[in-house]
């Protein structure tokens, strides 16, 4: 995949994003004042996150901008945004950050759970400790922001909640097992979450970029086992270096750019019954029918991959 890196609601009276321009929505019956549509978005230290809240920004949102260091987004907060401290790990982070959303923001009105990171490798290289925070932060941060929204967004009687996936949510491949484990486990979650939320004006959405040109891919790097690498892997890493250079890394031929994925958000934010899904890039627009292909001939293109590396 390819989302960014860290770290609602809707209004009242009005559905959510009938107006991407500039929503607003009443807070009481009567009409008395309006106030700017909110939506808190998670990891907006750099790549996508940053791009959806200047995205969220210039459409007249109130945006509530987090990361794990606020120091990384102090240049939001200087251009209009309200910024958070917010490591989606943290129980009291994320029920702190609902509610000051809710506070000064006299609603929520969407989330964005885009703060996530990929723990590449064969699973044989990968601890369970390290699968562990790989869910920690891509299924279980996701959880708890919804689970802290929710009860404001039922109140409401409308909202939405936007799921940052990936392609490497509908087809995984050798050496991305742990990182699209979790993000299958996120589309799931939000299938069932989007039926069972439906009856209270709550839509739920997921974006699914495929390659995007972010630092993403640096980190991607960066977390690839080094001194556990087991020898008889060698020619899967070496075909995880190819790939990079093919397609899946910054500067690969087929990477989006981050405001691509933020205007998917924005829209799938902003449409009036929005469609369960959607792929951003030509990787994640036709990539995901691999997914249709019997298991034997995925299997038979991997072992080709193989051979040609």
């Amino acid at each position: 995949m390819a989302t960014a890196d860290d770290e609602g609601t809707d209004g009242a009276a009005d559905s959510v994003g009938d107006d991407s321009e500039g929503a607003t929505a009443t807070t009481d019956s009567d009409d008395r004042y309006t106030r700017k549509q909110s939506v808190l978005i998670t990891g907006c230290s750099s790549g996508i996150g940053r791009a959806t809240a200047e995205a969220f920004l210039e459409s007249n949102w109130q945006v509530f901008a987090t990361a794990r260091d606020p120091a990384d987004i102090e240049d939001l907060e200087d251009a209009g945004c309200t910024t958070l401290e917010l490591d989606v790990t943290d129980p009291d982070q994320v029920a702190r950050a609902v509610e000051r959303t809710v506070e000064i923001g006299g609603a929520i009105d969407c989330v964005v759970n885009n703060a996530g990171y990929a723990q590449m490798g064969p699973l044989e290289d990968v601890s369970t400790a390290d699968l562990h925070r790989q869910f920690d932060v891509n299924v279980y941060g996701p959880h708890r922001l919804v689970r802290a929204a929710l009860p404001h967004m039922r109140a409401q009687g409308a909202g939405r909640i936007i799921n940052v996936s990936s392609v490497a949510g509908r087809i995984s491949m050798p050496g991305s097992g742990a990182y699209s484990g979790s993000k299958f486990a996120l589309e799931a979650m939000s299938d069932s979450l989007r039926a069972e939320v439906e009856e209270f004006g709550v839509d739920v959405v997921v974006v699914e970029p495929g390659p995007v040109e972010t630092d993403f891919t640096d980190r991607v790097d960066e977390e690839l086992p080094e001194s556990e690498r087991t020898p008889a892997y060698e020619t899967l890493y070496e075909l995880y270096d190819e790939m990079q250079l093919i397609g899946g890394g910054a500067g690969g031929p087929f990477a989006s750019e981050p405001e691509d994925v933020a205007e998917a958000i924005l829209t799938a934010s902003t449409t009036p019954d929005p469609p369960a899904r959607y792929p951003v890039g030509p990787l994640a627009q036709y990539g995901v029918y691999a997914q249709y292909l019997p298991d034997r001939l995925r299997d038979a293109g991997y072992a080709l991959l193989r051979k040609l590396v």
